[in-house]
């Protein structure tokens, strides 16, 4: 199941309009959609070595952009936004993310690129508290780009060996991660 679904991934990570996808998801991801862009530029990385850091940047790029998106959303607009954080459970998250600011101001957004929180909530919450814009827009591209940049090296680097590897034992990852998702789910439910 998961090796169908992982070479089908590597199929559209060779789509001649790939990147365009890549730059959507990773704008929309840092401001209001779910998916990381890591889950389009790792394989796009590991189909085409030789554009890794082409693929990290549009990423950066579209996720700074997408950030500042954010950031206005925050500034202007969280009397709207605020309820769909509630209901989409982000709002505890939300907290969490606002007293990270209050605590370490402009470093939040520096480690926001490599937290396992949602990047939306740093860029929101950055214009809820009116961060100070050229800082945010310089932590947002260094943290970001650290992670993206990180993870089409590693890809690249991987390059074909790496990408038959995986293929050859996505079935056991796939099932292996549900496995620990499922676990993570029961311990969080009992706790």
């Amino acid at each position: 199941m998961f090796s169908g679904l992982y070479a089908r991934a590597m199929q559209w990570a060779r789509h001649p309009k790939a990147p365009w996808y890549l730059a959507g998801l990773s704008f929309s991801e840092s401001s209001f959609f779910p998916v990381p862009p890591d889950v389009m530029l790792a394989p796009m990385s590991l189909a085409r070595p030789e554009k890794a850091w082409l693929f990290a940047f549009i990423t950066t790029l579209a996720s700074v952009v997408g950030g500042i998106a954010g950031y206005f959303l925050g500034l202007w607009a969280f009397d709207f936004i605020e309820p769909l954080l509630h209901d989409i459970g982000y709002y505890e998250k939300y907290l969490q993310v606002h007293a990270w600011f209050d605590e370490w101001g402009f470093w939040a957004i520096f480690v926001a690129g490599f937290s396992p929180i949602p990047y939306k909530l740093f860029t929101i919450t950055a214009g809820v508290i009116s961060m100070t814009f050229l800082p945010f827009v310089l932590a947002s591209a260094v943290g970001r780009g650290g992670r993206f940049f990180l993870v089409a090296g590693l890809m690249s680097w991987g390059g074909k060996p790496m990408e038959e590897k995986l293929h050859r034992y996505m079935d056991v990852i796939g099932w292996g991660v549900l496995v620990i998702i499922v676990l993570a789910v029961v311990v969080i439910k009992l706790w």
